[in-house]
């Protein structure tokens, strides 16, 4: 199930980084064309809109599954393991239904917006909303499949905190880890 979902996860990356060069093509064409020749193409601001509402729930995605939302973990670290297993569990469990309720909400947007067109384009404006029902749909998987390891026991204890405090704080750790382990001989030598 993990290489599955690997997999899956780099081939969201691949799209994402599609749709990130679509929209700079067609931003960038559109700026060129409204200085350079006084002309433009009309669709770039609609469909660049909504690309990047995709690409941000694509990427949502990747981020749970890699574990790399921003929360705050100061409290969890210090509790015993029992304690961490009981925080995650309780924190997916909510998760799950903040996902079912963003589910609800984009599908009702979604049927309410299914005849209405865009000005542009003139595509269903349920488009938007199905970046809400692909998100929590994946997320569900994501949060279920984590909680079915933390329940049957196969998540060490080393990782039972999900989140992480802030990236300086993780890269932080990463060079005193690094310097610790080439300063741990010299400590050593020094006080022979």
């Amino acid at each position: 199930m993990n290489r599955w979902m690997d997999r899956a996860c780099r081939g969201l990356e691949a799209v994402i980084a599609a749709l990130l060069a679509l929209m700079v093509v067609l931003v960038f064409g559109n700026v060129v064309l409204r200085y350079g020749f006084n002309s433009g193409i009309t669709v770039s601001e609609e469909v660049s809109r909504w690309l990047f509402i995709w690409m941000t729930f694509l990427g949502a995605i990747v981020a749970l599954r890699e574990h790399g939302h921003l929360g705050v973990d100061m409290v969890v670290q210090r509790l015993p393991a029992l304690g961490k297993k009981i925080c995650l569990a309780l924190g997916h469990g909510v998760m799950l239904y903040i996902v079912w309720l963003l589910f609800q909400g984009s599908l009702a947007q979604a049927r309410i917006n299914w005849d209405v067109t865009a000005p542009t384009t003139g595509a269903s404006m349920a488009i938007v909303y199905g970046a809400g029902l692909v998100f929590a749909v994946c997320a569900a998987l994501i949060l279920a499949i984590d909680l079915y390891k933390l329940l049957s026991g196969q998540i060490a204890e080393e990782d039972l905190v999900m989140v992480q405090e802030s990236e300086e704080a993780v890269q932080l750790q990463q060079i005193l880890g690094s310097a610790g382990t080439t300063d741990a001989p010299r400590g050593k030598e020094a006080a022979r």
